[in-house]
């Protein structure tokens, strides 16, 4: 179901190629963590997975090997081609594509769907990914995605956790989040420094706050203000965006501090703006 590490050294080396760092290529070589996130994935036969980073291709394999009808995402040429010339994905449709910058109606159309996202994603462009995923693609419904353990947490955490920032809150305006697992770097090809989390993020039917309220622009300029002062109260930080009357209208204690506020509190306070 995989290529084991040895293999995946000749497969880079027959192309000529090798993980670039700064693409944060770490390829995973062990069949079990595959099985875990297929599993974790809750992929059945027929559904619509979108893969990003797909690397040599080992777990858009375990993905077809489920049933899953798998698009992936690559934005290397070169693996695009190693991708490409691997019979074992050729049920895959592979896109060369950017996640940073691709068009997700085209790429994963909505009458295709509703689809999951699957993916072992780069440390370095993780929570960017995964935010323009949530604010642009409504149509991916489910995330199952390894990234830095750290991230994980991030995306995951809620009011209260160290790890609860900015990120948190846009999270949660979308969807729900947990850490569902810890991966160790052992199962890497080439092993990075740090640990990683699995994370499944599932898209709440409606935002967190009725739009009609406050959108998602409002909410985040005081999300962004605030979380920028993370170390003074709201007051001080969001001194000139809101009168201080807007604080008791919204039953939000002034003195609080941004990683106190749920999701739902932002929106309030961004109604009385």
């Amino acid at each position: 179901m995989t290529l084991s590490r040895g293999e995946a050294r000749d497969l880079l080396t027959a192309h000529g190629l090798r993980p670039r760092r700064q693409l944060g290529q770490n390829f995973v070589v062990d069949p079990n963590t595959l099985r875990r996130i297929v599993r974790l994935a809750k992929v059945t036969p027929g559904d619509a997975v979108l893969e990003i980073g797909a690397g040599l291709g080992a777990l858009t394999e375990a993905l077809i090997e489920a049933g899953g009808r798998v698009r992936a995402v690559e934005v290397d040429p070169g693996l695009v081609e190693v991708l490409s010339g691997r019979p074992e994905l050729s049920e895959a449709q592979i896109v060369l594509g950017d996640a940073q910058t691709a068009d997700w109606d085209e790429v994963v159309p909505a009458d295709e769907g509703p689809w999951t996202l699957v993916a072992n994603l780069p440390y370095n462009v993780a929570t960017p990914v995964v935010l323009r995923i949530l604010e642009q693609a409504p149509q991916v419904e489910r995330i199952l995605v390894m990234v830095q353990l750290e991230v994980a947490e991030r995306l995951a955490a809620g009011p209260g956790d160290e790890a609860y920032g900015a990120a948190s809150v846009r999270v949660a305006y979308h969807a729900t989040a947990s850490v569902v697992g810890k991966v160790p770097p052992t199962v890497f090809l080439p092993q990075p420094s740090v640990d990683s989390g699995l994370v499944e993020i599932i898209r709440r039917p409606r935002p967190a706050v009725d739009p009609s309220l406050a959108s998602e622009e409002e909410i985040f300029v005081l999300v962004k203000a605030a979380f920028g002062q993370r170390r003074k109260m709201l007051r001080r930080s969001l001194a000139g965006l809101l009168a201080p009357a807007a604080f008791e209208a919204a039953g939000v204690d002034p003195t609080q501090r941004p990683e106190e506020l749920e999701v739902e509190a932002f929106g309030r306070l961004a109604a009385e703006r």
